[in-house]
């Protein structure tokens, strides 16, 4: 079956999957639309979440639009992403791994759907610029503006010419200028100090609702001076087609619903935010570059598509999570040539960037740290605490994950900490009225990493649950008499692991037939007398 072409195709597979809400009242793009979304992340299983799609809003000024809004489509919850990826839930792994592995060009055609309306010079502000859209407030009654959560921005190295995409997000500002947190290091920030070097501004254009293997590379950290519309074609399995910007060299997807060109200025910056960030607090407020608009061009009755983010869980959550564990599995297990690892799980309460658990079979103890401080050097800020775990830990339970940390592991020979890291939007490091100097605390080493072998080290004792052909029986006979739906947390049987004698065996065996006698006189036998 081939990938979707575009937004609207991956709009019906959702709706087919019973994954998609249509909202037809009216509904407030800033007061209503973004808490009613929320509400299945404060109040619903993950299992339960779905993308919603408001097909009649209006703002706070009375303004009514005709564009509907999406939301939560890429990352509602792991199904969700799943059906975005074409996979099964737990072949998203292995898909991205592959399409890293695999890259695919993609095409240039000379026209495509994205253009069927194209708005710039005078023709720009009379179709309204930025208010055509109803962009929402994410976190009404803090956030100081509408933001675009859900942009994909493409830039290239001034340098080499390669193109870079990753999701930024933009304060509307007027109707023609938005803001843009990219802070140093990510790689839009590169090409933006680059061509300040250069003395000429940063073209850009921001891509709004594309087919959602987009949406999914733009929002990974993909490796530096990697074309991620190669990657994105790679999650395809066809090449992504392009078109060709009316006001600047760049090149975007022909099926998009909405693009906006322009240019990020390098010869002055402006203060952006608060704004709710992932963390679960509001962000502060930044100095940084921002974008002057030269054109917006859009489908007929385009769809604009929002993520939902701040406090976790939330879609941004969920989409940085399986994104950053998909990234990191291919990185530990393939680039630093691993192959004890069996999968990461970056953690939806460290906002899918801060909490990893690493899971790997473990076939020398040096294999662990290996891991862990391979997992730390791949970015300066995260992951900020690291985990290794056994094969028989969900890396997904933090119940199973506080298990290990609990009995598998001692602080003072299991934890490391690796200093000298940054700490992006993380107030542990410094308060938040601290200076840029004052940031730097502890001076000089920023941030720290902590890094936790909770890996058995030896034979332990079986873990303490009824064996499986047991628990089996007793599952049958709970759906018989049909009680609740049981979701399955391992360990949800006993088994061995490794500390277990014959002797042992054998009296767990007498037991079960009824002859604990047995044990008890053999017991009294040897009975020791002082």
């Amino acid at each position: 079956m081939a990938y979707y072409k575009d937004l609207r195709e991956h709009i019906d597979a959702l709706e087919a999957n019973g994954k998609l809400v249509r909202i037809r009242r009216e509904i407030n793009k800033d007061t209503e639309l973004m808490p009613l979304v929320r509400w299945q992340f404060r109040g619903l299983p993950e299992k339960e979440r779905k993308a919603f799609l408001f097909e009649n809003v209006v703002d706070v000024k009375g303004k009514r639009y005709d564009m509907p809004v999406l939301v939560a489509s890429h990352a509602a919850s792991r199904e969700v992403y799943a059906i975005g990826m074409m996979c099964e839930p737990d072949k998203i792994m292995e898909k991205w791994a592959e399409a890293q592995l695999h890259f695919l060009d993609p095409k240039i055609i000379k026209h495509g759907p994205v253009h069927e309306e194209v708005h710039l010079g005078s023709n720009l502000l009379e179709h309204g610029g930025l208010e055509e859209f109803p962009i929402p407030i994410s976190t009404p009654g803090f956030d100081n503006a509408p933001y675009i959560t859900c942009g994909n921005w493409v830039t290239k190295d001034p340098e080499t010419g390669v193109r870079n995409m990753g999701v930024y997000r933009a304060m509307v500002k007027s109707k023609t200028r938005t803001g843009i947190l990219c802070s140093l290091g990510q790689h839009l920030r590169t090409h933006w100090e680059k061509c300040k070097s250069k003395g000429i501004p940063l073209q850009a254009a921001i891509i709004i609702g594309a087919s959602p293997n987009i949406g999914f590379t733009g929002a990974t950290k993909i490796t530096y001076g990697v074309d991620e519309y190669a990657v994105a074609s790679g999650i395809a399995g066809a090449p992504v087609e392009l078109v060709k910007c009316k006001t600047v060299d760049i090149e975007v997807p022909a099926t998009a619903e909405i693009v906006i060109e322009g240019e990020i200025p390098t010869d002055s910056i402006e203060r952006e935010a608060p704004f709710g960030e992932f963390t679960g607090y509001m962000g502060g407020e930044v100095i940084g570059p921002y974008f002057n608009i030269t054109c917006i061009t859009h489908r007929s009755n385009a769809i604009f598509n929002v993520f939902i983010g701040q406090f976790n869980p939330s879609e941004e959550s969920k989409l940085k999570s399986i994104g950053a564990s998909a990234n990191w599995y291919k990185f530990l297990k393939y680039d630093l040539n691993i192959p004890d690892i069996m999968t990461c799980a970056f953690h939806e309460s460290g906002g899918g960037s801060a909490f990893l658990v690493i899971q790997m079979t473990k076939t020398h103890p040096a294999k662990v740290f290996q891991a862990l401080y391979g997992a730390t050097s791949r970015s300066s800020s995260w992951p900020k605490i690291a985990v290794v775990v056994n094969e028989d830990i969900d890396p997904w339970d933090a119940d199973a994950v506080n298990w290990a940390l609990s009995f598998r592991m001692q602080p003072h020979r299991d934890v490391h900490i690796v200093p000298g890291k940054a700490f992006l939007l993380d107030h542990t490091g410094a308060p938040s009225s601290a200076t840029n100097e004052e940031r730097l605390y502890p001076s000089p080493c920023g941030g720290s990493a902590l890094l936790i072998d909770a890996t058995r080290k030896w034979a332990y004792p079986p873990v303490s649950l009824p064996k499986k052909q047991f628990m089996e029986r007793a599952r049958d006979i709970w759906e018989e008499e049909g009680l609740p739906k049981l979701r399955t947390k391992e360990p949800w049987y006993g088994y061995s692991l490794g500390f277990w004698t014959e002797e042992n065996e054998e009296e767990a065996k007498l037991a079960l037939k009824g002859e604990h006698y047995q044990t008890g006189g053999k017991l009294a036998r040897q009975r020791v007398s002082f």
